[in-house]
């Protein structure tokens, strides 16, 4: 088994939330990662923290040309990828389908598919080659339950759910994990963005409960990619325990 201070971990949407947080646990951990979004002076502020463990990237997963050039260009450190985790995605709108804008429909598929494909596209040859790797898909609940405004994110991350089953299908004995991870409330910017950057409505979401948080999240990654590589955790449903059902709350405060 290969020792964690062996592994380098690529983080995309490394720039808040679960990314960051994931990004963060693990470096603190001792893997090296490779932190990848498009806010530069938050990822220089990662990078910062932890001085030659982080490579800080600024990339835009839905450009294929530039995640393919990204990759190639690595430095040597932390140019083959043990871990991929394909974080990067967006929510746009909560409204009913028939009142959806057609332009946060393509930012959701161009981010939350085709970026992921993108990176995927870019880092899978390298783990086939080595007959090693890991990679860890973000999906989410709305990927197997509806809801009320879930519409098109849900079906984008429904993709991430299929896609990661049949990975799992056509990497069997090539000695890669593939692992799904299906959070339900987590608080982060991601509810403020899906709600076109309105933040008392974004925070009144998370109301009345404990809802995760990206650190939660973190420590599931952590799980998922630290247990014996003869060892796949296949896929895993993450819920607050005041939340039963994706769209649904039940119970109040815990704490």
């Amino acid at each position: 088994m290969t020792s964690i201070r062996d592994k380098t971990v690529l983080v995309t949407g490394a720039s808040s939330g679960i990314g960051l947080a994931t990004a963060r646990r693990l470096a603190d951990r001792g893997y090296r990662v490779v932190a990848a979004a498009r806010r530069k002076d938050r990822l220089a502020a990662l990078a910062g923290e932890f001085a030659g463990r982080v490579h800080a990237l600024a990339l835009d997963v839905r450009d294929h040309a530039a995640v393919s050039a990204a990759m190639d260009a690595l430095p040597s450190k932390f140019a083959s990828i043990d871990v991929l985790v394909n974080n990067a995605g967006l929510g746009r709108g909560s409204g009913p389908v028939q009142e959806g804008q057609f332009e946060d429909w393509m930012e959701m598929v161009d981010t939350n598919i085709k970026g992921l494909l993108n990176v995927l596209h870019a880092v899978l040859p390298g783990m086939a080659a080595r007959k090693r790797g890991h990679i860890v898909n973000m999906s989410s609940i709305a990927a197997t339950q509806a809801y009320p405004g879930s519409n098109v994110y849900g079906g984008t991350k429904g993709f991430v759910h299929v896609l990661s089953k049949n990975l799992r299908t056509d990497l069997a004995g090539s000695g890669i994990r593939v692992t799904d991870i299906q959070p339900g409330a987590v608080a982060t910017e991601f509810t403020r963005v899906r709600l076109g950057g309105d933040d008392a409505h974004g925070t009144s979401v998370y109301e009345g409960y404990r809802a995760l948080t990206g650190e939660d999240i973190a420590e599931v990654v952590e799980f998922a990619i630290g247990v014996p590589d003869h060892v796949n955790i296949s896929s895993i449903e993450v819920m607050p325990t005041d939340q039963a059902a994706a769209g649904f709350i039940m119970g109040g405060p815990t704490d």
